[in-house]
């Protein structure tokens, strides 16, 4: 399939963006890709690298993201922090797909203002989730077996050196400067909580507890409206995620998904799964994105309305297992559950 538009990926020459970019390239060899960034060397490297890539600076400060006229794009990735907004205003004027990353449930209040006030001008697709989206997309998946789900506790574990670049570094700064608090869902209710309320234990896939901290992420308010769940939280933990890295073996990702409630014969059913990639999170949140660019422009599913999208809303749950399998990402029971049909 021929495309004359680029894919526009702000960002595309740090690890995440480089990274969307790659799965794109190995899905559709011959889609377009523009890489946008600060340092056009670099861009420069890592569209050479991919073929068919189209290396530009962005200016994040202007309307016009001080792009060359003439430019045709069909989406536009903020593969970093969109800090004036002007890639979302961009994409509205030209009526473009538009995902977000960066912001965070503590910084999304703009962007969805933004889209509500033009709400018939881009579809724009929110995914500042953990891994983009894919931990709720995994958790979803794994609700299949459950006829009701009463508590989703979701406890990730995130290595010290798998925090990212120096963007991804910034990003984390500024939404923990934001809030201590963490966003639960309790009895039905969202609730903020903070101090000792907030101070959890996560275990990493070896079952070693990690001092954690419920934190405010987009996946509880997508897991509790995707599954109805009247108590829903999610953590988070800093250290070291399996005893391979204490042995001092390179980064890995864990995420804990504990899901409790009743199968559907309304029998009491309890699922404990670690979803795990061995290479840490970037990958994980490339995968995500390009699932949703995959989406956005119409080369799996059907055509995607403007507005306000997350990416349950787009992307099918066991689609996106599929995938995460296929980069690496590997779901294992906790010790003591009955085996899970789906992870």
């Amino acid at each position: 399939m021929e495309h004359a538009k680029s894919v526009l990926i702000m960002g595309g020459s740090g690890q995440t963006g480089a990274g969307i970019a790659a799965i794109l390239r190995r899905w559709y060899p011959t889609l377009p890709l523009t890489i946008a960034g600060r340092d056009l060397e670099r861009a420069r490297r890592v569209a050479d690298d991919l073929g068919d890539a189209t290396a530009v600076t962005v200016d994040l400060r202007r309307d016009d993201l001080g792009l060359p006229a003439g430019h045709e794009h069909s989406a536009v990735v903020a593969a970093l922090w969109d800090s004036h907004l002007n890639g979302l205003r961009y994409a509205q004027d030209r009526g473009l797909p538009y995902v977000s990353l960066s912001s965070g449930l503590t910084d999304i209040a703009p962007e969805v203002v933004a889209g509500g006030r033009r709400a018939g001008a881009a579809p724009i697709l929110l995914a500042s989730h953990w891994y983009a989206g894919l931990v709720t997309l995994a958790t979803l998946e794994l609700a299949r077996e459950f006829g009701r789900i009463d508590t989703i506790r979701v406890g990730a574990v995130l290595d010290e050196p798998d925090i990212g670049g120096p963007a991804a570094a910034a990003d984390m700064e500024r939404l923990t400067a934001a809030t201590s608090a963490g966003l639960v869902r309790r009895d039905g209710v969202f609730s903020w909580v903070d101090g000792p309320e907030a101070r959890v234990e996560v275990s990493g896939a070896d079952g070693a507890a990690l001092p954690g901290q419920i934190t405010a992420t987009l996946d509880v308010p997508s897991l509790a409206l995707a599954t109805g769940a009247p108590n829903v939280r999610f953590a988070f933990a800093v250290g070291k995620s399996a005893e391979s890295r204490r042995r001092g073996e390179p980064a890995s990702s864990v995420v804990g998904i504990d899901l409790e409630g009743e199968d559907h014969q309304g029998a009491p059913l309890r699922r404990r799964r670690h979803l795990r990639h061995p290479e840490g999170q970037r990958d994980l949140t490339a995968l995500a994105v390009a699932l949703g660019v995959e989406r956005l422009l119409g080369l799996r599913g059907e055509t995607v309305a403007p507005g306000l999208h997350t990416p349950e809303a787009l992307i099918d749950p066991a689609y996106a297992v599929e995938r995460m399998t296929e980069i690496g990402a590997t779901f294992a029971d906790a010790p003591g559950d009955p085996p899970a049909s789906r992870p």
